[in-house]
């Protein structure tokens, strides 16, 4: 096997590896914006069994004869039977003109079944920048449909079907901003609205709330934020983004009646971000969504697909609020990554369907926990500090050890010349961090798989090397001839390129802590108690210094073999730590699998993880250790 350099590790990490995508079948997205659209529009084609508009009527017609085709050509998987079944019924409805009403629930129901199926992303990955909406519609839209949405445009003119009017009241509540949004996406058949499929999600979805505002005038905003501080209803009903795009303002209002549903409506689409915890919600939405296309696809019979989504749950939804969540219950989030492993092994062992089902359950439960821990008023600024401390002392100390090991032994061969190699090492460590966390957030998207990777392999590259590292020192531990060696070898053993190898362990030792523990900080930053965050960072600085100062002063004070000894012992201990770490990253990352082990301990300090891989890298380490103790011991002072 080739060497792995951390230039290689840098590069992996900054350019990553692509995540499991999401699939999005055309075909179920057209059908299912065709379904909307007949729901939507049907009431304006038949009345009391008698056609009031026969170019309305001649479209359901075709749009139900169009989903009954688009159905039968989706792949196989054992609902599309039932699925054209059904499409046929409702076809056929359309066809002996039945009441509005009937349509409207065949259509609808249709689409529901249709979407868990063939699952699609049902709300947007970021809050949707509502300015970047309004320009987007200016270029894009305004020429057709109005600069004020009222389809009043000189373009307009002479269209037909004629452009929607969006400021349609009666339309409007017909039509969920989910809906909107595969309008904007897959265009409309049989009309001059076109697809901007072209365009990035984020955008469309910024088009989908700037368009679904212009039913509901701002004078009502006010008013629906008052609703909204005061009902706790509503903000059970939609407590993320995933609930606000789906639903239709009829159906609010079926709930909440007409009245507070519009006001409430106009508030949030104007101010999506007044969602309770918008943001631990909106990315356990995310997870929430995945789970559910995950288990799906399994009972549809795809494990593979149903392996990914499962994966993608909790990189893509779990992992960006692990940091806070951690800093307020850390048993719910070793609970919740102990639920994920096991549904992973589940679904890659060909569990029975009821038991995938009954882990999805419970890692819905374990959301709904999460979200009330992550909600706004949850956070204190106690949690705030207390977890930016932990979160500190526990990534840094184990860089810390490395690096004043190296010192303390540079100081004993009385080779100070040497140090500045170590402190360019960790320094540079903490500015590659910070400008790739930089770049990360603003020129290129590092996801939770590349965190994972980069952890996995970083730490198991750190391990490799203080496997060789421990055996060295403990050699010198156990040679008479200890002082020779130091006074006759030393010097041309770090003129061979070690003052290298010192700069590399230092810059890893700290650069894989380094930008985990910016994100930490600044997902923690986001949730307010900034005074908070500081004040715990800085006293885990001042603990840290304490530390290293305390370490330095010992080992000036141990005779050079007990400190080989004592050395070599803590980076053994370090070594195997960072085993376990190193393999449940990849685990994480869905490089390596799972393999449970009920009841076993966790503790990530230690890098003990209840899974057989883990622990088996773990006991690898060990006995790599003991052998090499083994063969340094018996090995001649004089070799």
């Amino acid at each position: 096997m080739r060497a792995f350099s951390f230039s290689t590790l840098f590069l992996f990490m900054l350019l990553g590896f692509a995540t499991p995508a999401l699939a999005q079948d055309t075909g179920a997205q057209v059908a299912w914006r065709l379904l909307d659209y007949i729901a939507v529009d049907y009431r304006g084609a038949v009345a009391d069994g008698r056609v009031i508009s026969q170019a309305e009527y001649d479209e359901m017609r075709e749009f139900s004869a169009s989903v009954t085709q688009r159905l039968g050509a989706l792949p196989a998987r054992p609902e599309r039977a039932q699925l054209v079944a059904d499409a046929r019924v409702l076809e056929a409805a359309v066809a002996r003109r039945a009441a509005p009403e009937e349509v409207d629930r065949l259509a609808r129901s249709l689409g529901q079944r249709l979407l868990a199926a063939y699952p699609v992303p049902l709300a947007p990955a970021a809050m949707p920048d509502l300015a970047r909406g309004a320009r987007l519609y200016a270029e894009n839209c305004a020429a057709c449909h109005g600069a004020a949405g009222d389809a009043n445009a000189l373009m307009a003119r002479g269209m037909e079907p004629p452009p929607i009017a969006f400021t349609d009241r009666d339309r409007a509540r017909q039509r969920s901003l989910f809906a909107l949004y595969q309008v904007i996406e897959q265009g409309l058949e049989g009309t001059a609205m076109q697809s901007f499929a072209s365009l990035p999600a984020e955008d469309r979805w910024a088009l989908s709330f700037f368009v679904g505002r212009f039913a509901y005038p701002e004078a009502l905003i006010e008013q629906g934020r008052r609703h909204w501080e005061e009902d706790p209803a509503l903000r059970a009903r939609l407590p993320n983004l995933e609930a606000l795009v789906a639903i239709t303002p009829d159906a609010l209002a079926r709930e909440f009646g007409a009245d507070k549903a519009n006001a409430v409506t106009a508030y949030l689409r104007a101010n999506p971000a007044a969602l309770a915890g918008a943001g631990g919600s909106r990315s356990l939405a995310v997870a929430r969504e995945l789970l559910r296309q995950s288990l799906a696809a399994y009972q549809a019979g795809d494990r593979t697909r149903a392996g990914e989504l499962a994966l993608a749950a909790y990189l893509d939804g779990f992992e960006p609020v692990e940091a806070v969540l951690n800093a307020r219950d850390g048993a719910l989030v070793a609970e919740v990554e102990r639920e994920m492993g096991g549904l992973r092994a589940a679904i890659g062992q060909g569990a029975p369907a009821a038991e995938v089902t009954e882990r999805v359950a419970r890692l819905q439960a374990l959301f709904g926990r999460a979200e009330s821990a992550l909600a706004p008023e949850a956070g204190s600024s106690l949690s705030t500090f207390l977890g930016a401390l932990a979160i500190l002392l526990r990534e840094g100390l184990e860089a810390l050890l490395i690096v004043v090991a190296m010192i303390g032994f540079l100081r004993k061969a009385e080779r100070r010349d040497m140090l500045r190699w170590v402190h360019a090492g960790w320094i540079g460590a903490l500015v590659a961090g910070v400008a790739t966390w930089w770049a990360a957030s603003h020129l290129i998207t590092i996801g939770g798989a590349d965190r994972e990777l980069t952890e996995g392999f970083g730490s198991l590259l750190a391990a490799a090397i203080l496997l060789f590292v421990g055996v060295w020192m403990h050699g010198k531990a156990q040679a008479g001839a200890w002082q020779a060696y130091v006074r006759d070898k030393l010097d041309k053993a770090l003129s061979r390129g070690s003052a290298w190898f010192l700069f590399l362990l230092a810059f890893i030792a700290v650069y894989r802590e380094v930008f985990e523990t910016i994100i930490f900080f600044a997902a923690m930053g986001g949730q307010g108690n900034g005074a908070a965050l500081a004040g715990g960072i800085a006293l885990a600085v001042a603990l840290l210094a304490l530390i290293a100062w305390a370490m330095l002063k010992l080992s000036a004070r141990l005779p050079i073999g007990k400190f080989f000894a004592y050395s070599a012992a803590l980076i053994a201990v370090l070594a195997v730590v960072l085993a376990g770490k190193g393999m449940a990253a990849l685990q994480e990352a869905g490089m390596v699998g799972v393999s449970p082990l009920d009841g076993w301990p966790r503790s990530p300090v230690l890098g003990v993880y209840p899974t057989l891989e883990s622990m088996l890298a773990q006991a690898a380490m060990v006995a790599l250790l003991a052998i090499g103790f083994l063969w340094a011991r018996r090995r001649p002072a004089s070799a």
